[in-house]
């Protein structure tokens, strides 16, 4: 849910705005006119302003210029009846979202609305992230692949090759391609992302390559698209898999000649974007079953990088949860919270199915309900709070048969050094192994050693 404030002095439009923005779940403030909707923004934040451009004798461009001037600043999307080109320039100039013209289409309205507030999120949260955690990267492990991962990173960020990024579904593959976007020379250049799959077939093309007036029912007025909007920034395409066979074609275009035609219009741009785009499918799969074009797949798969999931690099699950941690105190102010022993060895065993969104939605929940500074097992959601917790049923896509062994030696033997309070030798009774043998796993597998006993074997 978002807070916007509507500033409009047609009190038709106002119910109507009224009645399908709360049927959107979002809360919403009226003004009926300059005063009003100036008043309305010094007394609270809001997330998104839409303002009419004309407010009897007054501007909205006022109304525009008050928004931006906040911090942290509203995204503003200006309505109008008197819509020209130089009138939308001048709003875009002066920091205006997008603009829309009245009579609108609420389906077009509804996409810009979620593409302002999903921007105002990211300018937000990194906003909030960069200034209090004063942490200029935004990958946080320590394992082995996150490693290589950083390292290739730094090798392609200045090359204008487009990427293609691969990965299960909540690894944080848009996290890594806003750091390829960082770690280039273009990184005060704009970063739009879309989700291929979140777009109606219909809108997308018009999405990705802009619309005249009179292109389409609905297009009242001409429109810039992303790859135009991205200028010589970067264009995130996620969920590459589902784009229609027939924008794959009008992509593949742009990608060989650089250059896009709107819809409807018979000239076409430039395009100085770097493409960058991300599936959690096997693209190999789906140009096989004859999905998705292979010509294309080959023109975005210039530099790949793949991110593994959590489960295979656990090393990076406690850092993880610790930037979380930190994050969330930087943004609701005080100190962090830290992992008790126990919690940290039960978020280490357990195999996050859901990935790195999974961790950080079980940290948030687990802050939510703490009532001291250290979080323990207790407040860990059900499936997390039981180490190892997962389907014995094979996988469509197999499995490492080595590693799912490995993660079942380490959880028992963490419930054995539990049970015996840190015990060794009580520890390796309970498994019916031998202090030696127990030992050597414990060590294999990383794992903290427990209490040392006397009448203990020798260390060798």
């Amino acid at each position: 849910m978002a807070s916007i404030l509507v500033v409009d002095d047609e009190r038709s439009m106002r119910e109507m705005l009224d009645v399908y923005l709360r049927r959107q779940g979002h809360e919403v403030v009226f003004a009926g006119s300059l005063a009003e909707g100036l008043s309305g923004l010094r007394g609270r934040s809001f997330d998104l302003v839409l303002t009419d451009l004309r407010l009897g004798r007054d501007s909205g461009l006022s109304v525009l210029a008050d928004a931006r001037a906040r911090t942290p600043a509203p995204e503003v999307i200006m309505m109008t009846a008197f819509s020209t080109i130089e009138t939308a320039v001048q709003a875009m100039k002066a920091g205006a979202y997008d603009y829309v013209q009245k009579p609108f289409n609420l389906d077009e309205l509804k996409l810009i609305i979620d593409r302002a507030l999903e921007r105002r999120r990211l300018v937000v949260e990194n906003g909030r992230l960069r200034a209090e955690l004063g942490r200029p990267s935004s990958l946080v492990g320590k394992s082995p692949a996150m490693a290589q991962l950083v390292r290739t990173i730094d090798k392609v960020a200045s090359v204008r090759a487009n990427v293609l990024i691969t990965g299960e579904s909540g690894v944080g593959k848009e996290v890594v391609a806003r750091e390829v976007h960082a770690r280039g020379p273009r990184d005060e250049a704009p970063f739009l992302a879309v989700n291929c799959a979140a777009i109606p077939e219909g809108l997308i093309e018009s999405e990705l390559f802009g619309h005249v007036r009179g292109a389409f029912t609905g297009a009242s007025a001409s429109r810039e698209g992303l790859l135009a909007t991205a200028g010589e920034g970067t264009l995130f395409l996620d969920e590459i898999a589902e784009l229609p066979k027939d924008i794959q074609v009008k992509l593949l275009r742009v990608i060989e000649e650089r250059k896009a035609r709107p819809v409807g219009s018979s000239q076409s741009f430039d395009v100085g974007a770097r493409l960058i785009a991300a599936t959690n499918r096997d693209l190999t799969v789906e140009v096989a079953a004859g999905r998705f074009r292979e010509d294309l797949y080959y023109r975005l798969d210039v530099i790949h990088l793949h991110i593994p999931p959590l489960r295979e690099r656990r090393e990076d699950v406690l850092p993880l949860a610790e930037h979380f941690l930190a994050a969330l105190a930087a943004i609701e102010g005080g100190r962090p919270h830290s992992l008790s022993r126990a919690a940290a060895e039960r978020l280490f065993a357990y195999d996050f199915p859901g990935n790195v969104r999974e961790l950080r939605n079980v940290i948030e929940r687990a802050a939510a309900l703490a009532e001291g500074e250290a979080l323990g097992p207790d407040i860990l959601p059900p499936v997390a709070a039981r180490p190892g917790a997962r389907s014995s049923s094979l996988p469509e896509a197999g499995i490492d048969l080595d590693a799912e062994l490995q993660r079942i030696e380490r959880v028992f033997l963490q419930q054995a050094l539990e049970r015996s309070a840190g015990s060794r030798t009580a520890a390796a009774k309970l498994l019916g192994m031998s202090f030696r043998s127990f030992r050597y796993r414990l060590a294999k597998l990383g794992l903290p050693e427990g209490k040392v006993e006397n009448g203990e074997p020798p260390e060798e």
